[in-house]
């Protein structure tokens, strides 16, 4: 499912417009971008929690010469499903 796919669906469902749900949608997303950027966590009770990780650098190789390269130390976001979406899924 794509995003135009999630919205038709939720159109549907909810009897909103495509527009209304569509710009939820794009505010909700922003919203978790921007705590996510800021290091916060977003967390829905029930679904589950996204939140940034941090990973240590490391030295990998390149797969066409094997050569070892530096690999620099980032953050990622990550998400942990929560009980009732980790049943849903069962």
């Amino acid at each position: 499912m794509n995003k135009t796919d999630l919205v038709n669906s939720i159109s549907t469902k909810s009897g909103l417009t495509k527009k209304d749900v569509e710009s939820v949608l794009n505010g909700f997303l922003g919203e978790v971008t921007d705590a996510l950027a800021s290091g916060e966590k977003v967390q829905l009770i029930g679904f589950g929690t996204f939140e940034t990780r941090s990973r240590s650098g490391r030295v990998g190789r390149n797969p066409q010469t094997g050569k070892a390269i530096e690999i620099p130390a980032s953050k990622v976001p990550a998400f942990k499903a929560g009980n009732k979406l980790k049943e849903a899924v069962k």
